[in-house]
């Protein structure tokens, strides 16, 4: 381990509204890559990279976030509640408060996942500031950073015409003194206090190098890149088998297949590697589980029921014949026999969603459903792609459900149901 004396800044507080319904049950640095927290990830990475000590800001169901902690006995890592949700900058400044003048600081956003992580032991290793930057398609949905003579002059928030295609990739290296010296900042259009002014701001008085990231980087945003952030994890697995298979399974890419403890596939299943699957899992019997799939602990998956692509959190009960394509489903779900979740469209284009009362083009040709927790669909249900389920919905039998359905409800709305 490297001798350093750097410690970090894990930004965990946000509400993540875009990401709902997932996020109407966890918190988004909860939300599980290969049926692990993102944020393990994070602070995982950031010890072995030699990080003495991490600084957790936490807010929306922050107790989620402590009791996840607690329960891995990470030593140096601490808590630092962010009370009002007033924005990242805001979030920065209060762990630096709690951190004291004059400390080195890593500062990583929890809801972005790097496809390598020794970045940060480079950053640890290396003095000076810096701000990390990503190469993407779409620089106007992100942080545009601006560079002169290598460093940076300024980032600006989703600009309309963008100058390069290097973004914000959620990543600083700075100095509480710096941070606590230029705390005095101006509340955003939408009303928050950013990153990303505190990081000009600080830009404008000291060097602050721009360090480019080269390998696959996946911003946690919008509720398909849930099913984006786990490919990427899964391309790079190695295949262990700690549970139970009753032959005759076919498993393809056998290298590339993790089945955790406890977990038991039942005969005439087919597993199409990459895929994870978690501890206590049932799959089978007669069962098809494609690549890019992933299953987490306490799920069954029974006969005749198809998986691909899709991301499943805990607890999610498909017992027969039932579809599940390009799909996220949250926890203690249960899909009714017959049930399928649609993840094409008849005349080929790219699926739309909703995403705070705005429709969005995913800019995925498949994508299926995206499950809250609690949800329960009867039998030969129907759900077309790109539609959202809220939490604890109860869709009824024969249903074809078409656009999204809120949380807590009953769809289609019955006054009265009598079995």
């Amino acid at each position: 381990m490297v001798d350093a004396l750097v410690k970090a800044i894990v930004l965990a507080a946000g509400e993540g509204t875009r990401l709902r319904p997932i996020t109407e049950s966890r918190p988004k640095s909860m939300i599980p890559i290969l049926c692990r927290p993102i944020i393990d990830w994070h602070l995982g990475n950031l010890l072995k990279a030699g990080v003495e000590e991490v600084y957790v800001v936490v807010g929306h169901m922050k107790e989620h976030v402590v009791k996840y902690i607690e329960s891995r006995g990470y030593s140096g890592v601490k808590i630092v509640d962010q009370g009002e949700l007033r924005g990242t900058g805001d979030a920065i400044i209060k762990a630096s408060e709690r951190i004291g003048y004059g400390e080195d600081v890593l500062v990583v956003y929890a809801d972005i996942f790097l496809e390598e992580w020794g970045i940060y032991r480079r950053l640890v290793e290396e003095s000076g500031y810096f701000i990390v930057g990503v190469e993407v398609p779409k620089p106007e949905d992100y942080g545009v950073i601006y560079v002169k003579d290598q460093y940076l002059y300024r980032v600006v928030e989703k600009p309309q015409k963008p100058e390069s295609n290097i973004v914000n990739a959620g990543i600083y290296k700075l100095n509480t003194g710096d941070i606590l010296e230029n705390r005095d900042l101006p509340v955003s259009p939408r009303g928050e206090i950013e990153a990303t002014d505190l990081v000009t701001k600080i830009a404008s008085r000291r060097a602050v190098r721009v360090l480019a990231y080269g390998k696959k980087w996946v911003d946690v945003g919008k509720p398909w890149h849930v099913i984006d952030v786990n490919k990427v994890a899964l391309d790079s697995i190695s295949g262990e088998v700690r549970g139970e298979v009753k032959d005759p399974v076919y498993i393809k890419n056998k290298s590339r297949v993790y089945i955790g403890e406890n977990s038991t596939i039942y005969p005439f299943t087919t597993i199409e590697g990459p895929v994870y699957i978690g501890e206590r899992v049932e799959v089978g019997p007669n069962a098809y589980i494609r690549p890019y799939s992933v299953i987490c602990s306490g799920s069954k998956i029974g006969f005749s029921v198809e998986v691909k692509e899709s991301v499943l959190f805990e607890n999610v009960h498909a017992h027969h014949l039932a579809y599940i394509g390009d799909s996220v489903i949250c926890e203690n779900v249960n899909l009714g026999a017959g049930t399928v979740l649609a993840n094409l469209r008849h005349d080929n284009a790219t699926v739309k969603m909703t995403i705070k009362g705005v429709r969005e083009d995913t800019g995925r040709l498949k994508l299926g459903a995206i499950i809250g927790a609690g949800v329960k669909t009867g039998v030969n249900v129907s759900i077309m792609p790109g539609v959202k389920i809220g939490s604890n919905t109860w869709i009824l039998p024969g249903v074809v459900v078409y656009r999204d359905v809120p949380s807590n409800s009953i769809y289609p709305p019955r006054e009265k149901i009598v079995y």
